[in-house]
């Protein structure tokens, strides 16, 4: 297969770096081990060299160091459980995902741990009880449905690939902006900067599409940098083979559409943010706050997927006991 260079991708956005960098990069591999996360010494490997602190760094560039320990150990939970459905044979089962996803929401609910609970459910619990003990419950529960979401379109490409379906691009489009998992992790800006967003400005269009817009450029940034990976995989859920496969375009062109595609959404994002009407002194600053997290993590996931080795490599993993 000829490889294509992953064309430049528009960023108008700085990456800015954690202070506590340093400290995180130590600490990077203690959570994961502690719950027996990584069992074999290929995930390890894999795990090490792929460096999610540096994508933690610079994705929440401002919170202190228990926030963002935090925000470390849920990218390697979210990383570690993506591994799972696309690369292990649960990859195919979506009903054995449903059993999966169906329990780790009763632990994000409070469900105590039982001895029947797999290592990820243990880890997940961990993560509820310290998100909990520095952030509020009224925040959580938005933080928990955004899980639900992501649950969903995980279930969703294991059914596809289960009957061999190639998806249209307009349905792709939906299931990558569950599947990707951004939605968590974007929930978690409020929480790592202690911001306060009220339910009324939580609510409103504009602030809603901004969310939805930072989901799909951080989802084609991804598939741009991923597209060779998972072709070699065998897998259909990627912007740039969705367009090779369903719109007949060469990969070359494929590449180029996707990177048009994100580049357009950057574009709208920037033109939404100029519209954004006064809402009230502490309101604005709070959601000015909120809208540079979504810049820090649109610039570090694109610098990070530049470096990272993740997307270099292919691995059938093992899957997890249930």
């Amino acid at each position: 297969m000829k490889q294509i260079t992953v064309p430049d991708l528009y960023c108008p956005f700085q990456t800015k770096i954690n202070k506590h960098v340093d400290v995180l990069e130590d600490y990077a591999l203690e959570w994961v081990l502690r719950f027996n996360l990584l069992a074999h010494k290929s995930s390890y490997q894999r795990f090490s060299k792929a460096k999610f602190f540096l994508l933690a760094a610079g994705t929440y560039p401002s919170c202190q160091l228990e926030e963002l320990k935090i925000a470390n150990d849920l990218l390697s939970w979210l990383f570690i459980w993506d591994d799972q459905c696309d690369l292990s044979d649960l990859r195919k089962q979506p009903e054995l995902l449903k059993g999966f996803h169906n329990r780790f929401l009763e632990i994000l609910n409070g469900e105590e741990l039982t001895n029947q609970d797999v290592p990820l459910a243990h880890a997940l619990s961990n993560l509820r009880h310290r998100i909990l003990e520095r952030g509020n419950t009224k925040w959580f529960h938005h933080f928990v449905r955004s899980f639900k979401g992501y649950f969903q379109g995980c279930v969703e490409e294991a059914t596809n690939r289960a009957q061999g379906v190639i998806p249209d691009i307009d349905t792709y489009m939906v299931i990558r902006i569950l599947a990707g998992g951004v939605e968590p992790v974007i929930e978690l800006i409020e929480f790592c900067d202690h911001l306060m967003i009220p339910d009324f400005l939580r609510e409103q269009d504009i602030v809603k599409n901004l969310k939805l817009i930072a989901n799909k450029v951080l989802c084609w940034g991804n598939d741009i940098f991923s597209a060779f990976r998972e072709m070699a995989d065998g897998d259909v859920h990627n912007l740039v083979l969705v367009l090779h496969y369903q719109q007949k375009l060469p990969l070359e062109q494929a590449m180029k559409r996707a990177v048009e595609i994100h580049d357009q959404d950057v574009l709208t994002m920037m033109n939404l943010e100029a519209s954004i009407p006064t809402f009230g002194e502490k309101e604005d600053a709070e959601l000015a706050k909120y809208i540079s997290g979504l810049h820090s993590w649109i610039s570090a996931n694109l610098d990070w997927c530049a470096q990272t080795t993740r997307y270099q490599t292919t691995e059938k993993l093992k899957v997890i006991k249930s």
